[in-house]
């Protein structure tokens, strides 16, 4: 049955906008008559096939408009205007080709007698278990409101600490590249050049001259396999991680390095403290709470430990254990959550480990941007000085015997 998207004046004068499911439009401006309205427009919302609507749907969601819907769901919700309503004005105003689509789906579901926890479960693509639960929590409840500008809320924090975390990685991986780009073309393209003045010298050539020129010609010649072996080294490398064994060994080693592995800790410590926060704190039960902290902590060493303190709360113990046997989790954490279960005021400590920890990241990103630079520059200095070096060493030695 199609659709059709109507405005039309009401008996005040007002002007209404909405939407009818009718065989055609004859019958819309029948239906339009009997609610004592004055039509002013009448269109045909023409359907996507299928496959295209699922093409488009599926388009990346960027985290940022999910938090502006919540946001404003939350408004409208508080506001007293109906869910349809609201779900049906931010259709309109989405400009995401996808988002428009599902939010369309979510509208339609809803029409028909669906919950919206149920709707949104129908999207996993966009809206993940930690959304679809709070939502049911808040229908369940009576408090959807706060439950929308709680999952805001929550969303908004770990897309700010997740940007910090980036912004102190790229900036070292970018300068590597560009320092590993460098001194890849000073040895295959400029030392060779020096290779060829140097024969004309009919004298021995400095033992870094030698080394030198031993390594560009090495370079020059294998450079493509050099490349290939570190590509499939990756590629094996990602295929390792998404086994159980491999995921194991390379989050466990990401957590012990010197200096990304504490950073990194200290994340992985604020988004499992936030996220059961607000989960408990949104009346999720503690055991779908560690459920959906498990598969949002992304580190699999982490997983196992949560699964080791989820055993242990059904069999009626405590969380602190379990994660102070895992040495992962830092003493003063471990603590806090132990007087936070013993005081019935877990939430509260949660909050505010996760708080202390945003403010440890952000130290650790600007401490790591303090050491990382100066180390770069000195390795990038200490590699192309040899080089210089070892390039003009001959010239020097042949001006000294003239």
């Amino acid at each position: 049955m199609p659709t059709f998207k109507y405005t039309a004046k009401n008996k005040a004068s007002g002007t209404v906008a909405g939407k009818i499911s009718a065989d055609n439009k004859v019958a819309v401006i029948e239906e339009l008559r009997k609610r004592e309205l004055t039509i002013l427009t009448i269109d045909e919302i023409k359907e996507i096939k299928l496959g295209a609507t699922t093409s488009v749907s599926r388009k990346k969601v960027k985290p940022d408009e999910i938090v502006i819907f919540a946001r404003q769901l939350a408004t409208m919700v508080d506001a007293g205007i109906p869910i349809l309503q609201g779900i049906n004005a931010l259709t309109d105003q989405t400009s995401h080709p996808g988002f428009k689509v599902v939010l369309s789906t979510v509208e339609s579901d809803i029409k028909h007698g669906s919950s919206l926890s149920a709707c949104f479960a129908k999207h996993p693509h966009i809206f993940d278990n930690l959304f679809v639960n709070m939502v049911r929590v808040g229908e369940t409840g009576g408090v959807l409101s706060q439950i929308l500008d709680r999952i805001s809320t929550y969303m908004e924090k770990t897309l700010k600490l997740q940007r910090k975390v980036k912004a102190a990685l790229i900036y070292p991986c970018v300068v590597i590249s560009m320092a590993i780009i460098i001194t890849i073309v000073l040895l295959v393209k400029v030392v060779p050049t020096f290779a060829g003045i140097y024969q004309g010298f009919g004298t021995t050539l400095p033992a870094m001259t030698l080394i030198l020129l031993s390594t560009s010609e090495f370079m020059k010649n294998y450079i493509l396999w050099i490349v290939g072996f570190f590509f499939l080294v990756s590629v094996a490398i990602a295929r390792w991680h998404k086994t159980d064994k491999g995921a194991k060994v390379i989050d466990g080693t990401l957590l012990k390095l010197p200096i990304f592995g504490e950073l990194l800790r200290k994340v992985a410590v604020s988004r499992f403290t936030r996220t059961l926060a607000t989960l408990v704190q949104s009346g999720v039960p503690i055991l779908e709470s560690l459920d959906i902290v498990e598969k949002t902590i992304g580190n699999r060493v982490l997983e196992l430990v949560i699964q080791e303190v989820k055993t242990s709360v059904r069999e009626g113990e405590s969380i602190a254990g379990p994660l102070e046997k895992s040495g992962v989790f830092p003493t003063m954490v471990t603590r806090m959550i132990s007087i936070g279960e013993k005081s019935g005021q877990m939430e509260k400590m949660l909050l505010k480990i996760s708080e202390f920890y945003d403010d440890q990241v952000d130290a650790a990103v600007e401490g790591l941007t303090s050491i990382i630079e100066p180390l770069i520059i000195g390795v990038l200095g200490v590699v192309i000085g040899f080089i210089v070096i070892a390039l003009f060493l001959p010239i020097m030695k042949l001006v000294t015997l003239i």
